[in-house]
């Protein structure tokens, strides 16, 4: 009889502690869970608040510019339509003219520069890029996960 109840004893002990062990491996994964949804609902509140739109005129002659020392800049105007503040830095802005990455662009808050892109603010994008005359091209433009596409003729 009293084997019986010492197996029993020996048995609760052993389920007691796989309980306690496995309830610390589900305490910290539920915790790392917990920061990463947190951590993505602050990144796709950002991304849902940013929201930019290309206002150059695309029949306009002033988008391209070939001045003749061959190299051309494509100039175009981005105006912060959403309720998030950007930065006019070239970081905060991926580029790409004709499906190609353009890295060497730079971006200017109109009219008088700063460091802060707010809300109804233009910023003024320099792209140099040689590009073939009398044919059609594309400017991709994304910012913070929002995606914008001008089309234009040189």
């Amino acid at each position: 009889m009293a084997s019986v109840s010492v197996s029993h004893l020996i048995l609760f002990i052993a389920s007691m502690a796989i309980a306690a062990s496995v309830a610390g491996v589900f305490t910290s994964s539920i915790g790392e869970l917990s920061n990463a949804v947190s951590e993505q609902g602050l990144d796709v509140s950002s991304d849902v608040r940013t929201d930019v739109e290309i206002i150059s005129d695309s029949g306009s002659g002033n988008i391209y510019d070939d001045n003749g020392t061959g190299t051309g800049t494509i100039t175009i105007h981005v105006k912060n339509t959403g309720s998030e503040t950007l930065a006019p830095v070239p970081g905060q802005i991926d580029l790409f003219v004709d499906g190609t990455f353009a890295s060497d662009y730079t971006v200017t808050l109109e009219p008088d520069g700063g460091d802060s892109w707010r809300p109804g603010d233009v910023v003024r994008v320099e792209i140099n890029r040689n590009l073939d005359s009398n044919s059609d091209h594309r400017v991709k433009l994304i910012a913070n996960g929002d995606e914008e596409v001008f089309e234009f003729n040189t």
